[in-house]
């Protein structure tokens, strides 16, 4: 019986061809193995010979982990894809993939923490240098371009102030002078932006946000052109052997199945919520792309089809106020990450004494929460 090929990321993430050895199961069983064997002493010799694609040891390739890993390429448009235990063991294989010692990287100012820390603090160790730019300044970007600039790393929307990046301009002239393009998608998930389809090398998600979407398990994924990917594979995946678990690959894929649906109604949560913040006095600038007040809104909707849930608003209300205001919300938990069922709630001080309040909407009823959103405004007020 001939596939039928489809675009649908509905289609994508449901679908699975299973062959006879599953038993028609409609969830890819656990292989919970260190080590699998063979008949012949031949046959492990030539697995061993081409190790990127045979199944041998777990810390390589493991069946289930290589199902997500080919849902994830199909999904966000690659060619291979590697998981990772965590987020940051993806952005650090990705990142190492591409430099060596007397290389310089451009990274747009204001990607995630860990991140930034991995560019400016670790890898000065092996004099791998960094130049932190604004992303949406394109002459800032050429001004920090070297002779041996071999990795520009992006994050669009950037975390706290979602601030956008031309992901054309970037891969253009990372190509222009032998750079590679590396890219933090997690706030899109895979299902709002296809970034390999605008020129960009290759792709991380925090798998532990959206693709999870339970707040249960921690894991990160890389996806790219194969001949990249092998060569990670052959590198950072083996030989740092930060792998993701076979029972944790299962229940990635069981938060797959349900992505697109979940991002769908994320995104109407997430806007119906900023839209009613959008008209606060007290509010100084809302942090949404998806707003039509965004000044990068037009981009946005040029490389986007959708948002996510996550935002930002800033204010001049202090912040032992703002602290007890958050102390008020009965719906918005405190906590730092993001992507599961579960509104929550983040807040930081930014340099010039306004307060960043970062807003994680969940799928409650989202009038529930624009009222304790009112309730929290007022008994501060009071």
């Amino acid at each position: 019986m001939q596939e039928i090929q489809t675009n649908s990321k509905e289609t994508i993430v449901t679908h699975d061809m299973h062959d006879g050895r599953h038993y028609g199961a409609v969830t890819h069983p656990i292989y919970q193995n260190s080590l699998f064997t063979f008949e012949t002493h031949e046959e492990l010799e030539e697995a061993l010979a081409f190790e990127v694609s045979s199944i041998i040891y777990t810390r390589g390739n493991n069946p289930t982990v290589r199902a997500l890993e080919e849902r994830l390429a199909e999904l966000e448009g690659g060619e291979e894809a590697r998981c990772f235990a965590s987020g940051m063991a993806a952005i650090s294989a990705a990142v190492l993939s591409t430099v060596q010692a007397g290389d310089h990287i451009v990274c747009v100012d204001g990607c995630y923490g860990p991140a930034r820390r991995l560019m400016e603090e670790y890898l000065v160790k092996f004099q791998v240098e960094t130049t932190f730019v604004d992303g949406k300044d394109l002459m800032q970007v050429l001004g920090a371009v070297r002779p041996n600039t071999r990795l520009m790393y992006l994050e669009s929307p950037t975390s706290m102030i979602f601030e956008l990046q031309d992901l054309e301009q970037f891969a253009a002239l990372a190509k222009k002078i032998g750079a590679k393009t590396i890219i933090d998608g997690s706030w899109a998930s895979p299902c709002f932006q296809s970034p390999l389809s605008h020129g960009i090398d290759m792709v991380v998600h925090s798998m532990t946000k959206y693709i999870s979407g339970h707040s249960d398990l921690i894991g990160g994924v890389v996806i790219g052109a194969k001949q990249h990917l092998d060569q990670l594979f052959r590198q950072e995946f083996q030989l740092f052997g930060g792998i993701l678990h076979p029972q944790s690959a299962n229940l990635f894929m069981r938060g797959l199945r349900t992505l697109p649906l979940r991002m769908h109604k994320l995104q109407e949560n997430g806007l119906k919520v900023a839209h009613y913040l959008e008209n606060q006095s007290f509010i100084i600038k809302m942090n949404h792309p998806g707003l039509k007040s965004h000044p990068q809104h037009e981009l946005y909707r040029s490389q986007m089809s959708g948002s996510g849930s996550l935002f930002s608003f800033e204010t001049h209300i202090p912040m032992e106020s703002m602290r007890c205001w958050a102390n008020q919300l009965q719906y918005f938990r405190k906590g730092i990450s993001w992507g599961g069922f579960e509104s929550l709630v983040y807040i930081r001080n930014q340099p010039d004494n306004r307060v960043i309040v970062r807003l994680y909407v969940g799928l409650e009823e989202p009038d529930d929460l624009i009222n304790d959103l009112k309730q929290a405004f007022a008994s501060i007020e009071a």
